[in-house]
């Protein structure tokens, strides 16, 4: 790390020869800190009581044992530096990159844990690696923002609650363990699945979805209700399904646009309107030319041709509304090779 003004702080729990080595160290060079902690473990809290003792404006986290090659250092600053990113990330999953030094087992779990993760949370999904544990970022991207980590995955903690513009992510190659043995275990693998819960719950991107699900499922049932009873008073199928859909839509913008889509708006409400109902006609046509084509040509009882429509269009409606009536700003995420 020539050129860099630097200190490394080793925050440890372990109950083996580990504390005396660190302490030693400490001794033998000033750039290096050391704490012990007896009665509080685990892998999160000890990154955050690493940021509280760090005092520089870049902030590197990773693991001890070496499966992070400390040689990437200087690469990942030139990102901060260079690349102007808030965060630089070292990437198994982009090309030049490879999880080589875990066991196949570990790289199942890990699969299934990124691509969970994916899922859960919208700040992960452009971001191949967001399970790493090695990484850097400037200190203001966790300036005034509560980290509340649960087990061992603190990156996702900083993607989901941090402030940040830029990404970059770099590729690099896992190590082989050297020493000791891995921390993951069941209840580390709930623990995690626990911290995705509690990120969607404080999110008000993630729980958004949630939320226009659920409004849906409410537009649902309400286009079924009154296209059931337009059907039993004699009006025409395909008309009583347009009515439906038409009614739905006010209901769907109603709760939409105070309750999933909460806090400032980008247009006025008026321009809201127009849009979600210019793209939920589109919709209707989705869900009447369905409905046609399930109940007319292929026979299907009609409540259910109805259900499929509204099913169809409602992907078109989300998608519609993320991207359209309700813009939200992206982040943006760079790969280097």
């Amino acid at each position: 790390m020539d050129g860099y003004d630097f200190e490394i702080i080793f925050v440890d729990d372990s109950t083996d020869h580990t504390p005396a080595v660190l302490e030693d160290l400490s001794h033998q060079y000033s750039f290096v800190k050391y704490e012990h902690r007896d009665t509080e473990k685990g892998l999160a809290t000890a990154v955050l009581r690493g940021f509280a003792l760090a005092q520089g404006d870049v902030l590197a986290v990773m693991d001890a044992d070496l499966q992070h090659p400390p040689e990437m250092l200087p690469a990942m600053m030139k990102g901060i530096e260079e690349g102007n990113a808030d965060l630089v990330i070292p990437s198994r999953f982009i090309p030049g990159g490879d999880d080589g030094g875990l066991r196949w087992h570990r790289k199942v779990i890990s699969a299934v844990a990124r691509y969970i993760g994916k899922f859960a949370l919208k700040r992960l999904r452009k971001i191949n690696d967001p399970t790493s544990g090695y990484f850097v970022f400037r200190r203001e991207v966790i300036e005034n923002v509560t980290l509340k980590p649960v087990g061992w995955k603190i990156l996702i903690e900083i993607l989901a609650r941090g402030n940040y513009a830029k990404v970059i992510e770099i590729p690099y190659k896992f190590q082989m363990r050297n020493a000791g043995e891995s921390k993951m275990s069941l209840r580390e693998q709930w623990n995690y699945l626990k911290h995705l819960f509690l990120l969607v719950l404080a999110s008000p991107d993630d729980r958004r979805f949630y939320s226009f699900v659920l409004v849906g499922l409410s537009g649902v049932v309400l286009n079924l209700v009154i296209y059931d009873i337009l059907f039993h008073l004699g009006i025409l199928p395909l008309l009583a399904s347009g009515i439906a859909g038409v009614v739905s839509i006010g209901n769907n913008f109603w709760w939409n646009d105070r309750y999933t889509w909460i806090g400032p708006k980008q247009s006025s409400t008026k321009i809201r309107l127009l849009k979600y109902f210019g793209t939920s006609l589109i919709g209707v046509g989705i869900t009447v030319s369905c409905f046609g084509l399930f109940y007319s040509y292929l026979g299907i009882y009609h409540l259910l041709a109805q259900f499929l429509g509204i099913a169809i269009s409602t992907v078109w409606n989300y998608f519609i509304s993320v991207v359209w009536t309700w813009r939200v700003k992206s982040i943006s995420i760079q790969k280097v090779n």
